[in-house]
């Protein structure tokens, strides 16, 4: 099996639910935060709608308030610094979208390889 990344949040979540991993994912993205010393709490029963939301919402709250905190969180997710830089920051709403579904994706990437291998 190739992991193949999905071109989309709602994407991923669908597969991640569709693979039962959904859980996983939810739980890796609590410990990675917990690690960048940035809490969040997501319950496991948390909806996809609503996970993606409150984890923009949280995104964006670091790039505005706790940018220090913020690359922290990028760099213990390891999300590649190349495809932050290919972002346009001009739009901090859309920017954190951006970041958000790169932060789901890089942990999306950890759970399935976990899983499968």
């Amino acid at each position: 099996m190739n992991f193949i990344a999905p071109i989309s949040a709602d994407v991923l979540l669908i597969e991640a639910t569709n693979d039962n991993l959904y859980v996983k994912l939810i739980e890796q993205i609590n410990k990675d935060f917990n690690l960048a010393n940035e809490s969040i709490d997501f319950p496991i029963t948390v909806a996809p709608e609503a996970l993606k939301a409150e984890l923009h919402e949280k995104i964006y709250r670091l790039i505005q308030y706790k940018f220090a905190e913020y690359l922290n969180l990028l760099y213990i997710i390891d999300v590649p610094e190349d495809q932050i830089k290919k972002l346009d920051g001009s739009d901090l709403v859309i920017l954190a979208e951006q970041v958000a579904f790169l932060i789901l994706k890089r942990e999306w990437m950890k759970v399935w390889f976990r899983n499968n291998y």
